[in-house]
């Protein structure tokens, strides 16, 4: 016989208290192994699928660490001193561009802005606060990063955590499994599965997606030869997890500068605004369909309340956590739901005596 619920919510309750206890005072110690779980998480399926053809778990997973370790060098010479020194160029060139913005519309409507107009005065304090405060808050930006995640974390621990928790992530599964209380083990696995279903789709599918779609965007910007494309590309594939998001917001930045660097040239702006149009087209049509599935379980709004309100409560190692505790509480939100339907307190005695 089961527990109680008074019982069961006492429990869970304390193991949720214990969690975020240890959430709030350990985030920077924790850090390294939430990170090397979520990789680990990420790249068992290769793993699985490698030990299906034939590989041995220790063969998969030395063959997945040389393979990530060679594009995380990559990646960490070529592409991140471009990302930084587009995104410092972009600062500096803003108030720039809001002056350029101001002159054209002074040619244009040149009754609209008077030295005394009040839409004038606007455009003119943006480029100073650009000017003065851009470049701070992108240094700012830097140094937290730099500080929160150091290259020890990065270099050392986080791929040698991912290494041995890739290593025997089956055998912990199983080991869990065996500890899980015997008259709540089906219902608690099948939690579980729905669980990892919805992560999988979120994580696996749409992670995929964003980089695929953040890869596209970066190159076909720069092939375009627009200025600060692949910084504007990192961006939309960043917030592409929200659907449509990515692409109005990616595209108005692009358009934006591309009417600055290709005024006249309708041809480079036409081209701007067809990687975005195809960009949808592809993440709507290919992407999403096929690696994400028809339904991910989390709702875009849930998600940003999620990632805002653990980001702000428990820092970057909080962001990181948001989307498995959100995953979590979205799956046992709905299964509370469909055993309230179930239950007497739903269905009443009229209900009970139709039955």
């Amino acid at each position: 016989m089961g527990l109680p619920v008074r019982d069961q919510m006492r429990y869970w309750g304390i193991a949720a208290a214990v969690f975020f206890v240890v959430l709030w005072f350990l985030g920077d110690v924790i850090l390294p192994f939430v990170l090397g779980g979520a990789i680990a998480y990420f790249l068992d399926p290769v793993a699985d699928r490698l030990e299906r053809i034939g590989f041995s778990r220790v063969m998969a997973t030395i063959t997945i660490t040389l393979i990530a370790g060679v594009i995380f060098l990559l990646v960490t010479l070529l592409v991140v001193p471009l990302l930084v020194q587009q995104s410092i160029g972009l600062v500096e060139t803003a108030p720039q561009m809001v002056s350029n913005f101001r002159e054209f519309l002074t040619e244009k409507f040149p009754d609209l802005l008077d030295s005394e107009s009040q839409l004038s005065k606007s455009i003119a304090s943006i480029a100073e606060t650009l000017q003065s405060k851009g470049g701070a808050l992108l240094n700012g930006l830097l140094s937290s990063a730099a500080g929160l995640v150091n290259v020890a974390v990065l270099v050392v621990l986080v791929p040698v955590i991912t290494f041995y928790l890739l290593l025997d992530w089956d055998r912990m599964v199983a080991e869990v499994e065996k500890l899980l209380p015997r008259d709540h083990a089906p219902v608690i696995k099948k939690l579980a599965g729905d669980i990892d279903r919805t992560l999988a789709a979120f994580i696996r599918g749409q992670g995929t997606v964003c980089l695929i779609l953040g890869i596209y965007y970066g190159v076909s910007l720069m092939l375009v030869g627009l200025q600060f494309g692949l910084i504007i590309g990192f961006v939309a594939g960043l917030i592409s997890f929200i659907p449509y998001v990515g692409a109005l917001v990616g595209g108005a930045l692009a358009l934006g500068l591309a009417l600055f660097q290709f005024w006249g040239e309708w041809v480079w702006l036409g081209a701007v605004a067809v990687i975005f149009f195809f960009g949808q087209f592809l993440e709507g049509n290919i992407l999403s369909p096929k690696l994400v599935g028809g339904s991910v379980g989390l709702h875009p709004v849930w998600l940003i309340f999620a990632l805002s309100a653990f980001g702000t409560l428990f820092g970057f190692v909080g962001m990181l956590v948001a989307v498995p505790v959100a995953a979590a509480l979205g799956v046992i939100t709905r299964f509370a739901i469909g055993q309230y339907r179930d239950s007497r307190l739903y269905k009443g005695l009229a209900e009970n005596q139709k039955d």
